[in-house]
């Protein structure tokens, strides 16, 4: 079952470890099968104040993800995020296919 890590960014300060982040980053994915699904915007904001950016890249499973996110590659560019942006990461389970809302009501 896919799995996401998605990131909601509050602030980003675009230097130079940013652009080389960036730069890297699509290295580390591969091995891991990630790929981006949303990777900032445009957005249309419908509810709330959301300002930030939002960051969504799909994995094959929970294990793909967690293991692409414990990787020594993606832990040697990770502090290059860390130090410039402000925000929240997690890694999610997706849904079986045919998943209705009423669901999780068990």
């Amino acid at each position: 079952m896919s799995a996401y890590a998605v990131a909601l960014i509050r602030e980003t300060r675009f230097d130079p470890e940013i652009k080389q982040y960036l730069e890297g980053i699509d290295a580390t994915l591969a091995p891991f099968s990630g790929k981006y699904l949303v990777h900032g915007g445009p957005y249309i904001p419908l509810e709330g104040g959301w300002t930030g950016d939002m960051v969504v890249i799909e994995f094959p499973s929970m294990e793909h993800a967690q293991g692409w996110y414990d990787s020594a590659a993606y832990k040697a560019i990770r502090p290059l995020r860390t130090r410039n942006t402000e925000g929240d990461v997690l890694l999610v389970q997706g849904v079986p296919e045919g998943h209705k809302g009423a669901d999780i009501l068990g």
